[in-house]
């Protein structure tokens, strides 16, 4: 903890996380609007100097412009999602009637932005332990072009149920997405998770799928008291819950790692690469 206090991001994200935290369960009416984004910014710059002691480097250090720019794309790649909600039905945000339809947008927006810079900081971390190295060869598939239309294909099918049939399908949101952005990456040549699994490198998607589970306890964590707060409607699952979320639902996180990872390379082919 000293360490971090030493680093100007450690600092201030202890201090965010530190004031935040109780602000966001505690005040009374609707503080989760206007909290939740610093508590996040604060998770995600004391992740950042802890990543900086593990490896000597961090996304905020080798480039501000860049971290800067991930809560930018951060928050309509999860509006795709949000839109794909409107048809699935799988959450809601109770206390969200709230709000005027401008300042709903502006405030989940904000909120929004926090989630690639969050997943990313997290799967850096998750990549400086030396038991990753055990995941960078291990049998890899060996992928070709026309694989890439299979996959297309299958994303687009998968989609196809999920908007069809949202009762039945509603899982397969977290890898339709995935296997539609991925083939579109490949083809524009710009990177894409599946070209390690090609070579055998497998501590990407180890530090993706670790990285999204440990956010996602978080981001259930500090929901389960804040106001508004979101709540699930998964058919089929809806028991043993961990917080709000059924314990099956935490396997989502994983695949929706992977389609933060493509739809990150998608709308930002010139982004430097992770170190996952």
């Amino acid at each position: 903890m000293r360490a971090l206090l030493k680093t100007p991001q450690g600092f201030i994200g202890i201090v965010l996380i530190t004031i935040f935290w109780p602000f966001n369960w505690f005040l009374p009416g609707v503080r989760t609007a206007y909290c939740f984004f610093p508590l996040w910014l604060g998770y995600i710059l004391t992740i950042d100097a802890v990543v900086l002691k593990r490896s000597g480097s961090s996304m905020l250090t080798r480039s501000r412009r860049d971290w800067l720019w991930l809560f930018i794309i951060s928050a309509p790649a999860w509006w795709l999602f949000e839109a794909i909600n409107r048809r699935t039905g799988n959450w809601e945000y109770l206390g969200a009637e709230q709000f005027g339809n401008i300042e709903y947008f502006l405030l989940s927006t904000l909120s929004f932005s926090t989630v690639m810079p969050a997943v990313f900081e997290t799967a850096e971390w998750v990549r400086t332990f030396p038991w990753t190295e055990r995941f960078r060869a291990s049998g890899p598939p060996r992928f070709t072009p026309a694989n890439w239309k299979y996959i297309l294909a299958g994303g687009l099918f998968s989609l196809a149920l999920v908007l069809v049939w949202p009762v039945v399908f509603y899982p397969l949101v977290w890898l339709s997405v995935f296997f539609i952005i991925e083939p579109l990456n490949y083809r524009l040549g710009r990177p894409h998770l599946l070209e390690c699994l090609a070579i055998g490198d497998w501590r990407p998607v180890v530090s993706l799928s670790l990285g999204a589970l440990i956010c996602g306890f978080f981001w259930e964590m500090w929901n389960y008291y804040s106001y508004p707060k979101w709540i699930y409607h998964t058919p089929g699952v809806e028991y043993l819950h961990v917080f709000e979320m059924p314990i099956l639902g935490y396997l989502g996180y994983i695949p929706f790692a992977w389609e933060l990872h493509a739809l990150r390379s998608f709308l930002w082919p010139a982004a430097q690469r992770l170190r996952i």
